[in-house]
């Protein structure tokens, strides 16, 4: 089974938590013995807000802030990288070709950012299509898919399942509307809905909630199921 996990900034390096970055290494490692092909994807989190906002008061342009980003991405790998010793390819993987090349030697590929302008979200479905992934798990600092933004509406409505279609159609007013944050961005709903990924959308704070999700498909949070695709092979034999 192949898998790909996206990892929220703040959810892996809360405040450079060495304690959570080590937790997340168990997890990959875990699912690396029970016979996984996993690739990892790292966002910048709250230390890549700071620089860019001091970046932005200084007068640099976008692009400049998106690079200040990806650094930091990439940094968050490298920590990642280091808890998970001989397990993962030795730095962050710069392209896909590569990080398909780190799966093939048995390797866990650990990426950040690619390019200006692409969230990691949208890494990690562009990493999933080009290895042909079996599902795409989104660890991120909320708990699933809502209809409206939790954090400005107390009425909203976690989604237990959506179409990739629906998930784009859920993201989009949120993308438009300022402050708001949705769990997967726009560009990465959509490209699930192109390449027709299994995703999960969860509360990634416990690392083992990544593992349950990947081995047994059980979850709390939004499973995102592409028009006739079917549970992977390995949640019907676990369970």
């Amino acid at each position: 089974m192949r898998v790909v996990v996206s990892i929220g900034g703040s959810v892996l390096a809360p405040e450079l938590d060495p304690e959570r970055v080590a937790a997340y290494a168990d997890a990959v490692e875990r699912l690396a013995a029970e016979g996984c092909e996993i690739g990892v994807v790292v966002g910048g989190g709250g230390v890549a807000r700071e620089y860019i906002t001091t970046a932005r008061e200084l007068g640099g342009d976008e692009v400049e802030l998106d690079e200040l980003g990806i650094g930091t991405t990439r940094l968050n790998a490298r920590l990642l990288i280091a808890a998970l010793d001989e397990t993962a390819a030795p730095a962050p993987a710069r392209g896909y070709d590569e990080a398909t090349t780190a799966f093939r030697r048995g390797e866990v590929p650990v990426m950040g950012g690619m390019s200006p302008g692409q969230t990691t979200d949208a890494v990690a479905v562009a990493l999933a299509e080009s290895v042909d992934a079996d599902l795409l798990v989104f660890a991120t600092s909320a708990d699933g898919v809502y209809d409206v933004d939790p954090n400005r509406h107390d009425d909203a409505t976690r989604f237990e399942s959506l179409s990739p279609a629906e998930l784009v159609d859920v993201v989009l007013p949120m993308s438009r509307d300022a402050g708001s944050s949705a769990p997967v961005d726009l560009l990465a709903a959509k490209l699930i809905d192109r390449a027709g990924i299994r995703s999960i959308v969860l509360d990634g704070t416990d690392p083992d909630a990544v593992v349950d999700a990947a081995l047994r498909g059980t979850h709390t949070g939004t499973n995102v199921i592409p028009e006739g695709s079917t549970e992977p092979a390995r949640w019907t034999e676990e369970r």
